[in-house]
């Protein structure tokens, strides 16, 4: 038996529900969500090579930059990787970290095949991390997201991985429903203009952090107590300080949080860098199927490139209480 065969990986992507740069500018809360939007890396075995299908070059340079960071690490690898296969269930380039999700799961799937010692989630989370800040010098807040699954409550560090301040399962009556734009966003595009404006002491970067702060211990509360109207709310905040302190949304994005909510009563946040990208809300399990077809309809004229895509939380991978045992929404 091929000792590659079989081996596998998948990972889940994350909607931040609040507080999107939070992870790296210091002194601010977010609140991560992991999704069941699985990204997949599989190896495959050498008798079936042939038959994998052609790797985009750009999927292939990742592939090769994680191995070459593994390998200064584990110097006992092999110089070349083995060939993989790479599947996603999220939209690309929609701010719902699906790269850090493949990055994750490379890292899974190598060291499974190279038959190391899995590695543990506190040093797949550190590595993911240090992979990702060397390129585009961005927060931890989705390796900590994809790796531990669930919902967290996040203090973000100016330099380093966010600390877990909380962690929670998502309510099982709620769905979540992602909006694809179909708009691409751009993160090292986003990431350098927010430290230039941070080097320069751009007076709305202290008020975006003050008001996304606050709407993420409204997040928090409002998942603590089910309430799903107070969820909707504060998340609505989050987006708001994003739009009009960060300039992370768009005139389509902005059109397509009016579609939903007008056809669906729907709010719906941007989720990540912004500029293009997802929009996220949440509706009861219940009304999943009706509020998809209504939402469906209004935008099929309107913005045909736009996607409805419903989803469930993924699982927190981790069960031990937060240290100290007290949870802290606010």
């Amino acid at each position: 038996m091929n000792p590659t065969h079989g081996i596998r990986a998948a990972v889940p992507c994350r909607a931040c529900l609040s507080g999107e740069d939070l992870d790296w500018l210091g002194g601010g809360r977010s609140v991560s969500l992991a999704l069941g939007l699985m990204t997949t890396v599989e190896v495959v075995p050498d008798a079936e090579r042939g038959a994998a299908g052609s790797v985009p070059p750009a999927a292939e340079g990742w592939q090769r930059e994680v191995w070459a960071f593994l390998r200064e690490r584990l110097p006992h690898l092999a110089a070349r990787p083995p060939a993989v296969t790479v599947r996603s269930e999220a939209p690309e380039a929609s701010g719902l970290s699906s790269s850090t999700a493949r990055i994750v799961a490379l890292f899974r799937a190598y060291t499974r095949a190279a038959h190391e010692r899995p590695l543990t989630d506190e040093t797949l989370t550190q590595w993911a991390y240090e992979f990702e800040f060397a390129v585009f010098r961005g927060g931890g807040m989705d390796h900590r997201a994809v790796v531990e699954g669930g919902a967290l409550l996040l203090d973000g560090r100016e330099r380093g991985l966010p600390v877990v301040r909380d962690r929670l399962e998502f309510p099982a009556e709620w769905r979540v429903l992602v909006v694809d734009s179909g708009t691409r966003k751009d993160t090292g595009h986003h990431i350098r203009d927010v430290r230039g404006r941070l080097a320069a002491g751009d007076p709305a970067l202290a008020a975006y952090r003050a008001e996304a702060d606050e709407a993420s211990g409204r997040v928090w509360e409002a998942l603590l107590g089910r309430d799903l109207e107070a969820l909707g709310a504060a998340m609505t905040a989050a987006h708001v300080a994003m739009r009009d302190h960060q300039r992370m949304s768009t005139p389509v994005l902005e059109e397509l949080r009016e579609a939903a909510l007008r056809s669906a009563g729907l709010p719906l946040k941007l989720s990540g860098a912004g500029g293009g990208g997802a929009l996220v809300g949440v509706c009861p399990t219940a009304e999943v199927t009706a509020t998809v077809a209504r939402l469906s309809r209004s935008l099929r004229v309107s913005h045909p490139a736009a996607r409805v895509v419903p989803t469930s939380a993924a699982p927190g991978a981790r069960r031990e209480p937060v240290a100290g045992g007290q949870r802290k929404g606010s």
